[in-house]
């Protein structure tokens, strides 16, 4: 028997639904069990949720805390509660919510009016400074659970949600952040948005769908997000856009959405790296080096297992992923295991043609991706020059870091030219930058030290790995991948204990193997950048097959500054200062 053409559509639609229900109960399912790892850290005398202390090193001023009770973790942990629908979560959800809504900033006469501190045992008066991100995250999470739980609410707890949900919208649009910061951009568009949409308050739903179409307008003429290529902050941009696609009642809002999804997917998707299952670099902003858990469980549940890495039912699920729309466009399942060698070049910031452009540049191979910036910071959240390499079956990575006294040092400055895996990059150093944050604790151009140092950092799977200093550099062998390193120029001079001896150290740790140039150690002393007679290195790292010859032209201008030029081609790659000064 033959069958129609409407009665194949139709079955196709059946199948459709049928696999979708079974997605959705187990979602259901692995949010229940993640409810259930979370017992143990309700704390039911504080009605929060607790945690072990952790820092960036910014904002909070606590130490030594063993465990804090954050905002907006607890108010994740109410909400998932909530929609696993069991009703004996029902009444710890309601105190949640309850309890954290009492500690939003409910002054108007105060800067924070709107916003939460992160932490029980940090009043707003107590950070510094204060982070305004809360009110969009905070919100964002009340906001949920007033569009999908509203009708379960007391109503005392309906009405203080709402106007804690008023009191962050208001702050999310008193400080307006602009489409350059992208996952607050869209963090905030989603809370106005949803919120105007379900308080029926148009000021509320008008400037969320302005906002929206502000960061498409900027994104798109750009061709790239902010925050360029950055497992952490595109993830936040996909998991949010696609709440808003799917939480919205607003035809335009879901083609906003829609569209600015598919040009992430389409960059998620060109930068997975098969063999290494990594998220190939340069990365704008980066919390860990290898994907985590969260990272690789996020990428299998949006492609529905194209990308594949634990058993469904043992999948590490968070809360937020419920009911959040996430799904990779069919377009770019296919994609995400092409393992073809390819080069993306794409330009980030700046305009092309007038000489302010940054760039990003990824060459891939079956084997490894090197990744570069043209131009970059050297906070510890970049990741200017990033390889990763397949090491007979699992990834290892190659980092370049600069460190003062052990953690990365922002005032450092990195420029690169790459050419299909060769990167020919310099660091000079500035006086008006940051020391362990871009703009949070400026140096003035000065910092104590007992080490300065560069260090290549290699890490993830090491067995079998080969790392050896060797004449003017360093060489570097991951499964089939050789890495060869050269130093073209190092000064560092002008300050007592001055280096000379231009040799790379390599040495071996638990979990890292460390190739570093020692700019200095010793006593702690004051390095004054202004002071400094030079202060520029260039080197380049090679990975391809057959490397180049000669190495770079490097000249010293009139301005005593360093014009680097590659593989003797006339073009300029960037120039270096030799002297430290302040970066414009």
């Amino acid at each position: 028997m033959k069958k129609t053409a409407e009665g194949s559509s139709a079955l196709e639609a059946s199948d459709k639904e049928k696999t979708a229900s079974r997605h959705e109960a187990m979602e259901q399912r692995l949010l229940i069990r993640k409810m259930q790892t979370l017992e143990h850290r309700y704390d039911p005398e504080l009605q929060m949720l607790r945690s072990p202390f952790s820092s960036p090193g910014y904002h909070t001023t606590l130490k030594e805390a063993e465990f804090i009770h954050s905002t907006r973790d607890s108010l994740s942990y109410a909400l998932g509660l909530l929609d696993t629908g069991l009703v004996p979560y029902e009444q710890r959800a309601f105190d949640i919510i309850g309890q954290v809504a009492s500690l939003q900033d409910t002054d108007r006469s105060h800067d924070t009016f709107g916003i939460w501190s992160w932490f029980y045992e940090e009043p707003l008066a107590q950070m510094a400074p204060p982070d305004w991100n809360w009110a969009d995250f905070c919100g964002s999470r009340l906001v949920q659970a007033l569009a999908r739980h509203g009708q379960r609410l007391p109503q005392s707890l309906h009405e203080a949600v709402t106007r804690s949900i008023d009191y962050a919208c208001e702050a999310i649009i008193k400080r307006n952040v602009g489409p350059d910061y992208t996952n607050i951009a869209i963090l905030g568009a989603f809370v106005t948005r949803i919120a105007g949409e379900q308080l029926g308050r148009s000021e509320y739903a008008d400037y969320g769908l302005k906002r929206l179409q502000k960061l498409y307008d900027y994104t798109m003429k750009r061709g790239a997000f902010q925050e360029y290529n950055s497992p952490v902050y595109t993830y936040i941009a996909i998991l949010e856009l696609s709440k808003l696609r799917a939480g919205t009642m607003d035809d335009r809002v879901r083609e906003l959405s829609g569209e600015l999804l598919d040009l992430t997917w389409r960059s998620v998707a060109g930068y997975y790296h098969p063999a290494t299952a990594q998220w190939s670099g340069p990365h704008s902003r980066c919390y860990e080096t290898l994907l985590n858990g969260r990272s690789k469980a996020f990428l299998q549940l949006a492609t529905r297992g194209k990308v594949m890495f634990a058993d469904w039912e043992e999948l590490p699920y968070e809360e937020e992923w419920y009911r959040s729309g996430l799904e990779c466009p069919n377009a770019y399942l296919e994609l995400l295991a092409n393992s073809d060698t390819k080069e993306i070049r794409q330009l980030y910031e700046g305009n092309e043609t007038d000489g302010s452009g940054k760039w990003a540049v990824t060459f891939m191979t079956p084997q490894l991706s090197v990744g570069s910036f043209t131009h970059s910071d050297m906070w510890n959240q970049r990741r200017p020059l990033l390889v990763y390499a397949d090491n007979n079956g699992a990834p290892a990575y190659i980092q370049l870091r600069c460190l003062h006294d052990g953690y990365d040092y922002c005032s450092a400055r990195f420029q690169a030219k790459q050419d299909q895996g060769q990167v020919l990059f310099g660091i000079d150093f500035i006086t008006n930058g940051g020391d362990t944050h871009p703009n949070l604790d400026p140096t003035g151009g000065t910092v104590e030290a007992e080490d300065l140092r560069l260090r290549l950092e290699i890490g993830g799977h090491l067995d079998g790995i080969i790392a050896e200093a060797v004449d003017a550099g360093a060489f570097i062998r991951i499964g089939a991948a050789e890495c060869r390193l050269t130093t073209w120029f190092a000064a560092f001079t002008g300050h007592a204990g001055a280096k000379r001896d231009w040799t790379w150290e390599v040495q071996k740790t638990a979990d890292k193997i460390l190739v570093e140039l020692v700019l200095y150690s010793g006593a702690r002393r004051v390095i004054d950048f202004h002071v400094l007679q030079q202060a520029a290195l260039v080197f380049s790292l090679d990975v391809r097959e057959t490397p180049s010859p000669s190495g770079p032209q490097i000249e010293v201008t009139d301005a005593g500054g360093l014009r680097v030029s590659g593989n003797g081609e006339e073009a300029e790659a960037f120039s270096l200062r030799l002297r430290p000064g302040r970066a414009e």
